[in-house]
């Protein structure tokens, strides 16, 4: 079936929300396309927006990004440790599990998972922290493992590498710096790599103006809800999110796991 402009910006909106604030984007598109039977169509669209939540970060944090560059150089040879996990188990899973990828059952079951580790990082106090620029590359390993866990449906790759940071001993703040940083490789070899394996199957078939559309939304929401999580992050109120994992969740799993469902 086509795909119309609606949903796209409907997948656009949800896209960037989730991208950054820690109830897992993966997990959402997955159980909003098998809700709108998108499953053979969604896959150039999720492309195009998952570029533009790449572009918010590229925006939001473009200061940082040309300070790699200068004076935090060190912190490059860190995103470089944070993303081989990512690396590895990405391709794995993809070359031989690709299909758990799209599970609405996994999703479900997962949010559980992230609404747990939120609300464990909730208890932590680290207005004491060291910064991310000082960290070791033991601790970016270690956050960089999360992140590849994150690559189940349901596990908030943002939440997850937060709550990495802040358990590693980072600030609050220097948590989410670093967890956007390391996601500019993620996301982006991620992109790369579907563009490819799309390029060598068929040309994209949802029109341009529509994946353009749906590129802009996705960049100015996740650019709002980027500066929302760094508010709310602050504030100490990453549980309020863990409940709606469990919301979610719950609805999901009695909706994959109810008689013909």
């Amino acid at each position: 079936m086509d795909i119309s402009l609606v949903r796209i910006i409907i997948l656009a909106v949800v896209q960037g929300v989730t991208e950054f604030v820690p109830v897992s984007s993966s997990g959402h598109l997955v159980i909003l396309a098998r809700l709108m039977e998108l499953d053979a169509d969604i896959v150039d669209v999720s492309i195009v927006l998952h570029a533009g939540t790449l572009l918010s970060i590229l925006f939001f944090y473009w200061r940082r990004v040309l300070r790699l560059v200068g004076e935090d150089r060190r912190v490059i040879w860190l995103l470089v440790v944070g993303t081989i996990p990512a690396v590895f188990i990405g391709l794995t899973v993809k070359l031989y599990f690709e299909n758990i990828l799209s599970q609405p059952l996994l999703a479900g079951a997962m949010l559980f998972v992230t609404g747990g580790i939120l609300l464990w990082a909730n208890r932590l106090k680290r207005d004491d922290g060291v910064a991310y620029q000082e960290m070791t590359y033991s601790q970016s390993l270690w956050i960089g493992l999360c992140q590849a866990f994150a690559i189940l449906p349901g596990v908030s790759r943002s939440g997850t590498t937060i709550c990495a940071g802040l358990g590693a001993g980072l600030r609050r703040e220097s948590a989410a710096t670093f967890s956007f940083l390391l996601a500019i490789p993620a996301i982006g070899g991620a992109t790369v790599l579907e563009i490819k394996d799309l390029a060598s199957e068929a040309t994209a078939s949802t029109p341009i103006i529509y994946l353009i559309t749906g590129a802009m939304v996705s960049f100015f929401v996740g650019l709002i809800s980027l500066w929302w999580l760094i508010k709310w992050l602050e504030r100490g109120r990453l549980s309020w999110f863990a409940y709606w994992c469990f919301f979610v969740g719950s609805i999901v799993l009695f909706w994959q796991l109810w008689p013909g469902g």
